[in-house]
């Protein structure tokens, strides 16, 4: 099998406009690639506009959506993604990427809910994927979330995923966090569930911290440092997979930026491990 295609590389982190006021260019420069939800930024001008710019303009950018609504009864919103597509465009970026769930009916939602796992539902998110891709005329990823509740389940998780990602042929955000917040909340083997992704639609992977409601329930914030198990996780992820761009999201409670520079620090040094460890196999195999 030849290997992914990857659209950047090494370490990344999520852009937040509460970090631009203390992020300086040397700390800019310091992560491979950026992130940023493109519906906080379409259309933005002054001097955020500009100092988005000015960041696009140096350095790679990705673009993960929070509207797109894929899984939603209401028809996709055409018009949005026309004006997505040019913003892709005017800032270069290079990839984009939504979440596997919805978020709107008559009118948003705010918060990203779970498709039901079923045949049905497969045949519905992946014709609506396909539109997507038509309309950008790029492919896209599918990120899997997290959920606390499933309504009408026919089919596992793992199961409904694969079926999205083959029937659509797009391809997948992969979160280590939600495989670990899920894993807990609904009591699977994260590590098997793992091993039964799809290795060749992997584009890049997502890392995040969370908070610990309880011993059997954890909610997906990204509020908080990464925490050891997953750090582990992703550290099985780079054995099966081998090394995948990874990027740290942190959406509230921002600590100093050079705190999280430290975590991008920890997912660049488990890329060079594993990396070397994927040099001495291919060696001594």
């Amino acid at each position: 099998m030849s290997s992914p295609f990857y659209p950047v590389h090494g370490a990344g982190l999520g852009l937040r406009r509460a970090m631009l006021k203390s992020l300086t260019d040397q700390a800019a420069s310091s992560v491979n690639f950026w992130e940023i939800a493109p519906e906080n930024w379409i259309g933005v001008g002054g001097r955020y506009g500009h100092q988005l710019r000015s960041l696009t303009e140096k350095l790679p950018f990705i673009c993960h959506g929070l509207s797109l609504s894929i899984g939603g009864p209401a028809p996709l919103d055409e018009a949005f993604l026309q004006r997505l597509k040019r913003f892709l465009a005017e800032h270069r970026v290079r990839y984009y990427s939504e979440h596997l769930s919805y978020c709107s009916d008559d009118g948003h939602l705010y918060d990203l809910l779970p498709i039901p796992f079923t045949e049905e539902a497969v045949y519905y998110v992946a014709t609506r994927i396909r539109r997507v891709q038509e309309i950008l005329e790029q492919r896209i990823a599918m990120e899997n979330v997290s959920y606390y509740t499933v309504i009408g389940q026919q089919m596992a998780e793992i199961d409904f995923l694969n079926a999205v990602l083959q029937e659509a042929d797009c391809d997948l955000l992969l979160d280590v966090n939600n495989i670990y917040v899920n894993s807990i909340n609904h009591r699977y083997d994260a590590e098997a569930f793992l091993r039964r992704l799809p290795a060749e639609r992997i584009r890049y992977i997502h890392i995040a911290g969370h908070y610990q409601e309880a011993g059997d329930l954890i909610v997906d914030t990204h509020g908080a440092a990464v925490i050891d198990p997953v750090w582990r996780l992703l550290e099985q992820t780079y054995q099966f997979f081998g090394v995948i761009p990874t990027l740290l999201e942190r959406d509230f409670n921002f600590p100093p930026i050079a705190e999280l520079l430290d975590e991008v620090c920890i997912v660049r040094a488990l890329q060079t491990k594993y990396s070397k460890h994927s040099r001495d196999y291919v060696q001594h195999a």
